[in-house]
């Protein structure tokens, strides 16, 4: 009994570090880029995309990231025990798309050292692979990562707040719009989903718990709170700069299409803001390079011993490859847009086989799991599934024309 509050106190890093790996995971170039392109074609009624969306993203992430805690093993370990060969194809999945992700989040620390300093974006791309690399490299990788995923992500969010102050949103109008909008847009809603628990971002925080032993049906309070925590920070971040970007085109003022976030920042607090930009920019991409690879690596360190063994190497590797590919190649925009467009069908593939485990007695014991959980988690699951694939037969379509 005299455990439990030393294990409490001893958890709440993790728990914290797991929440903010998750968010930062989600916080991206793409997410910059996604939020301010929508707010600026919806403007306030993108409020209630944001808002139907993190109603979807609670459902879906409490619901995975208890049955993960609760059988004390990864996602591709329990869809493999659910179906033989699930798993496989789950990371096959997960993986192709954090890569191709990565090369997207290495171009953003890139474009984000090339606004702060000044130098060519494939040489800060370099750079910043290499002090992700760095994290790997420390014999507390776990740790480090968790507090290397917190400090950026206070940075950010504080930045972006001065960014919302100066200027100056239609709060009022905003709120109305998010519960009364002029229009739903479902391609708005099913990006903002797949960008925040879509591929493999809702399993960083998950599979942190794993690796740090918090699992068991006694964790799922702590697990379930901080599971929440991380959509709430991921959240926060989407509708300060909602309201900055809202800030902006409300006074008439135009977008750069080239580079959309960067000129909502210049355009709020000049120059000021253009450099905060640059910082915002690379700490979200930085963060999501280390999300990515070390979230996708835990989809296959299970399969074999000898993966499991060499589980860092692999996710140097992983870096030392998106860096690489970016450097010589640049950024696949076409892969990014197809696979982003895909993210948001794993959703309800993951969710789907994470219900099923979740009442079945080899993989999560005497747990029960309750029936308004799984009954949300079936309608996210039914709802993405039809709304993905809508937009994969009329948005991808529209990418060849």
């Amino acid at each position: 009994m005299k455990s439990a509050p030393k294990m409490k106190n001893t958890n709440r890093s993790v728990l914290l570090g797991a929440a903010f790996l998750m968010a930062t995971s989600a916080i991206g170039p793409g997410f910059l880029t996604q939020t301010t392109v929508f707010t600026e074609t919806l403007l306030a009624s993108f409020g209630f995309v944001i808002l139907i969306s993190i109603i979807i993203d609670i459902g879906a992430q409490t619901n995975i990231w208890r049955i993960i805690a609760v059988s004390g093993k990864r996602a591709q370990d329990i869809a493999n025990d659910v179906l033989p060969g699930l798993g496989y194809f789950l990371a096959l999945l997960v993986v192709m798309g954090g890569l191709a992700f990565n090369i997207g989040n290495i171009g953003g620390a890139g474009l984000g050292t090339n606004v702060l300093f000044g130098i060519d974006p494939k040489t800060g791309a370099l750079l910043s692979g290499v002090l992700a690399i760095g994290i790997f490299v420390v014999k507390e990788a776990g740790r480090a990562m968790d507090r290397f995923a917190q400090i950026l992500g206070f940075v950010m969010i504080g930045l972006t707040v001065y960014v919302m102050i100066t200027a100056q949103p239609p709060v009022g109008e905003a709120i109305t719009k998010t519960f009364i909008p002029d229009n739903i847009d479902i391609f708005a809603i099913v990006t903002l989903v797949g960008g925040t628990v879509g591929g493999y971002i809702t399993f960083a925080g998950g599979h942190r718990l794993i690796d740090a032993g918090l699992t068991g049906k006694a964790a799922l309070p702590e697990v379930t709170r901080s599971s929440i925590y991380a959509i709430g920070i991921a959240s926060l971040m989407r509708i300060i700069l909602f309201l900055a970007v809202l800030g902006v085109v409300s006074q008439g003022l135009s977008l750069d299409p080239d580079n959309p976030p960067a000129s909502v920042f210049q355009l709020a607090a000049g120059n000021v803001g253009y450099k905060m930009f640059g910082i915002v920019m690379w700490a979200a991409a930085v963060t999501s390079v280390v999300g990515a690879a070390y979230t996708s690596v835990s989809f296959i360190r299970s399969f074999s011993p000898a993966l499991e063994k060499y589980h860092r190497l692999l996710t140097i590797s992983f870096i030392v490859i998106s860096t690489a590919v970016f450097v010589i190649i640049g950024k696949p925009v076409l892969i990014l847009v197809l696979v982003g467009s895909v993210n948001g069908l794993i959703l309800p593939i993951a969710l789907g086989v994470m219900l099923i485990a979740a009442h079945k007695v080899k993989i999560v014991g005497d747990y029960k799991h309750p029936l308004w959980m799984t009954i949300f988690g079936l309608i996210i699951v039914v709802s993405m599934a039809w709304m993905g694939t809508y937009t994969l037969m009329n948005g991808i379509p529209a990418l060849f024309k």
